[in-house]
Formats: C-alpha cells, structure tokens, sequence
C-alpha cells in the first residue's frame, strides 16, 4: 500500500523536525485547522514517515563533548562475524550510530565520549570481543554542521 503526501504534509514534517510544538501552532502555521493537521501527522505516523518523537541533549552538557569516528575493516565477510558485531556495537551505549558502507571501509562508528580515556576503554572493549582487520579513529575536531532533519523534498 502505497501513501501519497503533498506540500502541506511536508511544511507539517519540516516544523516537527525544527522543533515539537502543539498540533495548534503547527496547524496555524501549515494553514489548517487543528483536527486535520492532527490527523496528517496521525496518517505519517502510522505509515512510518513519523518513526518516533525524541528530545535532543546537548552533547557537551551531558559530560560527552568528544566525538570519535571509528573506520572498521572486518576481518572476512560471514553472517556470524556480522551478528556479533551487531550485538557488540548494540551493548556498548557510547556507540550512538553505526554504518555498513560500500567501499574500502566496512562500517562506520560514531562513538560519544567524555576524553580520550574514555574512548580508550570503549576501543579496548571492542578488541577484546571481536576480532578486526582494521580499525582507525578520528577524533573531531569541530562540528560544522549537525541536524537530525530529514529532507522532505523527495516525499
């Protein structure tokens, strides 16, 4: 079943992705009134547009400023080295985003740490569970652009 969407329905998705706010204001901003706009999020959320409703924490308030980007090389590609890294990177909280790639890299890791120590207990963690190719990390420097947004002109 396929679900079509339309301009309204995208301006309702780019202001919940700016910032949650009450059905209302969402509804005076897109040009509708309340029971229609909050029966469009309704039908987002049931398809799936919507997957969930979160709070953001800043990073540097919640003792983690340091962000570190592990490149990882696995060692051969079998379902069960695969399924261990999955349950690996899934018991580990400072692993926030992890990604199976195309190319020389296999699979990225953004990690969230306090300090280098921190991240050296995660890293020796991970090498004592499993067993890696390759594994290289880059600390960030600077963050020059953050969003959770997603771009809706495709919808």
């Amino acid at each position: 079943m396929t679900t079509s969407f339309d301009l309204i329905d995208r301006k309702i998705l780019d202001l919940l992705q700016r910032r949650d706010r009450p059905v209302s204001e969402i509804a005076d901003e897109v040009g509708l009134s309340q029971t229609p706009c909050w029966r469009r999020i309704r039908r987002m959320e049931e398809a799936g547009v919507i997957r969930k409703r979160v709070t953001l924490v800043d990073p540097k308030k919640a003792g983690v400023p340091m962000i570190v980007f592990i490149a990882i090389t696995a060692p051969r590609h079998e379902m069960a080295w695969l399924v261990r890294f999955r349950e690996l990177i899934e018991n580990i909280p400072q692993i926030v985003e992890a990604y199976r790639l195309t190319g020389t890299v296999d699979y990225i890791l953004k990690v969230m740490v306090p300090d280098v120590e921190a991240f050296d207990q995660v890293y020796k963690s991970m090498i004592e569970q499993l067993e890696f190719s390759q594994i290289n990390s880059s600390i960030s420097m600077e963050e020059l652009k953050f969003t959770t947004a997603v771009p809706t002109n495709y919808l």
